[in-house]
């Protein structure tokens, strides 16, 4: 049913993937009505993305499914580069807490079990969720996006004042915008195998990169039984050949245990760095792999879309409050499109060290690598970059992500609550309708107020604010701070076009 104003919705969400579903949880939390539809009836079953972050942790907190996330996942001790001879190339500790996001730092998930926590929310949140429904095609119109959709029921026409389009890598609504993907030239084609494992205990707990010459392997143990296998295919293997049970058979055959294994899924999948050229036209924007697709190496896929839903869901909120004007959105590219590019860049450079097949060249690379460690230099971070430009000050911190303290009395955020924070000593002069206000001596601040008094100690500053997304928009007084704010929501954003740094 149409609104007095002829909108069916605020907002239209296609495709009910993580991003797609969070992005919808997140707006309907801020009070704006949603309409979200996947061509799908149900979660597609089989595991597709294998591992998350503490940031995406924190978002899932934000979004109220963390502790039902938590019961389906498992916290890995390490990640590992390793020769064919298991000889420690890279190795990436996995730290329990990570003091930043107040989660563990990576987590191992069934994709299909987080999904469902996420859907059981949003249909908490009440968003109107329509499933075995297609996106056909869309136009715009001043102020509105008008749908076309069809489903068993047949033909609807909707009209949001917004449409985001979370429809993956092959999107449709790209293809309608006329989109390019800028190209990074790296596709390696792999043999994906998802098993249950009755015993296993003769398998490594590690999660590795075997840099084999003959065959590179990713090696994961996932969640629960779940184990996970990437065979890279070679030039001229047939990928078909390789998807038959022989095949299978015989690469898993060196692991052991072959026939006490229950083979969930088997796929063959094109590795690759994709960006698109523009992620907004109007009121039309994209966002997860219909926006951008990356290598496996880092395991940031799914947390770039979901990325991309946190930054998205406050800015439209406060569009449609009235409380920013519609330029708002020109900072979602320019803030995310960076961040994006670095860790596509990161994924490339690691499957560059894991994919070569000549053994002369590995067996350098072997060396090379071994006498850094033996020299005791430092491996190789892993650590991504904040956010930078956009709806963010010049302030000192700007663009890192505001750590959460915990407590015995749980959580920062969840005592603070959603919106944009403004948290300090002295906040005179800071008076703003869109900031909520905490002095260090404030009741909700009192479990952590050492913690934060602390962190203003350190980085020498009477005050920080915090957006709705968990990162700094600046530090210095309150009343410098409120006065920035306000002067970016009323369009002062600075743009910055991003630039591939590798080809």
């Amino acid at each position: 049913m149409q609104d007095i104003d002829g909108f069916d919705a605020d907002i239209l969400v296609v495709g009910l993937g993580p991003t797609g579903d969070v992005l919808a949880c997140l707006l309907a939390q801020e009070g704006l009505s949603v309409i979200a539809v996947d061509r799908e009836t149900d979660i597609f079953q089989a595991p597709r993305a294998a591992v998350f972050d503490h940031e995406i942790m924190r978002i899932f907190q934000q979004v109220g499914v963390a502790e039902s996330v938590a019961k389906v996942c498992r916290v890995p001790d390490r990640y590992q580069f390793v020769t064919a001879a298991d000889e420690v190339l890279l190795d990436f500790p996995i730290a329990p807490l990570a003091p930043v996001s107040g989660w563990a730092e990576n987590y191992l998930l069934h994709q299909p079990a987080v999904e469902r926590a996420l859907r059981d929310r949003l249909a908490e949140t009440g968003v109107d969720v329509r499933l075995g429904t297609r996106l056909l095609g869309h136009v715009q119109e001043p102020g509105a996006v008008v749908s076309r959709l069809a489903s068993a029921e047949g033909e609807v026409t909707l009209r949001t004042r917004y449409l985001v389009a979370c429809d993956g890598g092959s999107s449709l609504v790209r293809e309608q915008l006329g989109v390019r993907l800028f190209d990074y030239q790296f596709d390696e084609p792999w043999l994906v195998i998802d098993a249950l494992v009755e015993d296993d205990s003769h398998l490594p707990q590690r999660l590795l990169q075997i840099c084999d010459p003959r065959r590179p392997v990713s090696y994961l143990k996932m969640a629960g039984p779940r184990y996970r296998w990437e065979f890279m295919i070679k030039p001229g293997e047939d990928p078909a050949e390789l998807l038959k049970d022989e095949s299978i058979h015989r690469l898993l055959e060196p692991w052991g245990g072959v026939d006490k294994l229950t083979i969930e899924r088997r796929a063959v999948y094109r590795f690759h760095g994709l960006v698109a050229e523009q992620w907004r036209q109007g009121r039309v924007i994209l966002a997860g792999d219909a926006a951008h697709q990356m290598p496996p190496f880092a395991g940031q896929g799914m947390c770039a879309g979901i990325r991309d839903a946190v930054n998205l869901a406050w800015k439209l909120a406060m569009i449609l409050r009235g409380e920013a004007p519609d330029t708002l959105l020109d900072t979602y590219q320019i803030e995310r499109e960076r961040h994006v590019r670095v860790i596509i860049e990161t994924a490339i450079a690691m499957g560059r060290v894991v994919c070569l097949l000549d053994e002369a060249a590995a067996a350098g690379r072997n060396a090379q690598m071994l006498a850094r460690k033996a020299a005791g230099e430092p491996d190789i971070a892993l650590a991504f970059p904040g956010l930078a430009g956009g709806m963010l000050s010049d302030l000192p911190g700007a663009g890192a992500l505001f750590p959460q303290p915990v407590t015995a009395a749980g959580r920062l955020d969840d005592h603070l609550g959603q919106g944009a924070w403004l948290i300090g000593r002295d906040l005179s002069g800071a008076d703003d309708p869109t900031l909520r206000r905490f002095g260090l001596d404030d009741a909700a601040l009192a479990p952590f107020r050492a913690t934060l008094e602390d962190w203003l100690d350190k980085n020498g500053v009477d005050a920080v604010l915090v957006r709705p997304d968990r990162h700094v928009f600046g530090t210095g007084s309150a009343a410098d701070l409120a006065a920035a704010w306000q002067a970016k929501l009323a369009g002062g954003v600075s743009f910055e076009v991003s630039q591939p740094r590798v080809a």
